[in-house]
């Protein structure tokens, strides 16, 4: 018996289904709690415990989403989501992933799928563009760019590269012969610490460095400090990650006095923007990405604030060469004339996976529908939303800021103890209308708003402000 694959006819048919169902799932999302209210096991529970012996049509699967799934999901694209950071998708970047998934094609190598290579490597020249990124990262000098999974992918490749020029290109071979360092802020993301776990590196491997008080940002004299002492005791600095936009409070390293000193011990700059780096589509924000061109690598992820859905991570080397010589494996079934004649890219060689997805289509729609006015309009939206909710922060003498808010995250917290803003950040979740999440700042419980939504208007900003405001009345009352 052949296997019952769906025809050209029936997919046409379900596909006008699913795309109905998600176009009524955005229509409606403002209605719904943001988070679930169930317990662990709720959604499991629902489910048969064994595959169904017969097929079953598209309809029945959509009546199971709406019945069980939506119910048990964290709505990260509700306008009132303000937890973590945005991971916001779009309508155009649906489309691009749904022909890229109809397409169905490996953009391994070049001759994998010419169009595929292409299409992405103007991509990234594009973003570079937009961003208005040093030249250096542009695919027609030395450099280029490639989209990865994530940021956490990102900074291992770069930690990879990395060592191998640290190693003076042992490393390749002989792998991890020395004591190799890399160096962050303590503010800096746990995919740093992870990247040299996985390189070889050990957590041990990474010297936290301390950040300002009152900036949040990297200490560049802390940081010569711990090169030099290992340095000293004998030990080879390898990378230095500088942060654009950090997790906690979007603090931005001093790349200028980082970029110096990296430039005069030969260590490779690794530039994590992966929230942030967004905001230099708008020229009053591409403050923040001062000093860029000593970086060796830089990425940001248009699947956070550029309405490209995950996952689309941009990175940029300045020289393609160091990383692909690092990377680059060769077994004869990938051998081929094209590759061979030094003449195309094979992103095989940028990245750790071999397989990759036309990931380049869904960043093509999006770039080519909104364009960089609508870019530039949402992310200016953001920062105004967040500059709003500030100002009644500001206005009301129960709560303070934490932090400086140059983008579209406010840290802030009421003048109280940390169990009752812990308290009180439960009990606006706890309304199922807004999510809020939590970090600490010197220390102290802080609560994040972090907007990012393109259906986030100022009512939901207010409403989040007049749940917090009335929260802190019944918690702050004798």
């Amino acid at each position: 018996m052949s296997a019952p694959h769906m025809n050209p006819d029936e997919f046409r048919r379900a596909g006008h289904a699913v795309i109905d169902w998600i176009a009524d799932y955005w229509a409606t999302l403002e209605h719904r709690p943001v988070t679930p209210a169930d317990p662990p096991g709720t959604v499991a529970s629902a489910l048969p415990a064994t595959p169904p012996t017969a097929g079953e049509p598209v309809g029945a699967v959509l009546a199971d989403l709406d019945a069980i799934v939506v119910p048990g999901l964290t709505h990260w694209q509700h306008p009132s989501f303000f937890g973590y950071f945005p991971a916001n998708t779009s309508g155009p970047s649906l489309l691009g992933d749904l022909v890229s998934s109809g397409l169905g094609v490996q953009g391994m190598l070049w001759t994998t799928s010419p169009a595929c290579t292409e299409l992405e490597t103007v991509m990234m020249d594009w973003l570079a563009e937009l961003l208005d990124l040093p030249p250096r990262f542009r695919s027609t000098g030395s450099g280029g760019g490639v989209i990865q999974d994530s940021a956490s992918s990102a900074t291992l490749v770069a930690t990879l590269a990395a060592l191998h020029r640290a190693s003076g290109g042992r490393w390749r071979e002989a792998g991890i012969d020395r004591r190799y360092r890399a160096y962050t802020s303590v503010h800096g993301h746990s995919s740093i610490e992870k990247a040299a776990r996985i390189a070889g590196l050990g957590s041990d491997g990474v010297r936290p460095i301390e950040a300002d008080p009152e900036t949040q940002a990297l200490r560049p004299d802390a940081l010569r400090a711990a090169i030099e002492a290992d340095l000293a005791a004998g030990e080879i600095p390898a990378i230095v990650v500088a942060t654009i936009g950090t997790t906690s409070t979007t603090a931005v390293d001093p790349l200028p006095e980082i970029g110096a000193i990296c430039a005069e011990y030969g260590i490779w700059l690794h530039v994590d923007a992966a929230y942030a780096g967004a905001a230099a589509v708008c020229p009053e924000l591409r403050w923040s990405h001062e000093g860029l061109e000593y970086a060796d690598s830089y990425c940001f992820d248009p699947h956070k604030w550029l309405l490209t859905g995950f996952d689309c991570d941009a990175f940029w080397v300045a020289d393609r060469g160091e990383l692909i010589e690092a990377l680059t494996v060769l077994p004869e079934f990938l051998r081929n004339a094209a590759s061979e004649s030094g003449a195309v890219i094979d992103y095989r060689d940028w990245q750790v996976p071999l397989g990759r997805r036309f990931r380049a289509l869904k960043l093509w729609f999006v770039l080519r529908w909104y364009g960089a006015e609508g870019l530039r309009a949402h992310v200016r939206s953001g920062v105004a939303l967040a500059a709003r909710f500030a100002d009644r922060l500001r206005a009301d003498d129960r709560f303070e800021l934490a932090a400086a808010h140059p983008f579209s995250l406010v840290c802030f917290r009421l003048r109280a103890d940390d169990d009752t803003n812990a308290e009180l950040l439960a009990r606006v979740n706890g309304t199922g209308r807004v999510h809020l999440t939590h970090t600490r700042v010197a220390g102290r419980y802080t609560l994040r708003l972090a907007v990012g939504s393109p259906q986030t208007a100022e009512r939901h900003v207010d409403e989040a402000w007049d749940l917090l405001a009335a929260a802190a009345g019944d918690l702050l009352t004798p």
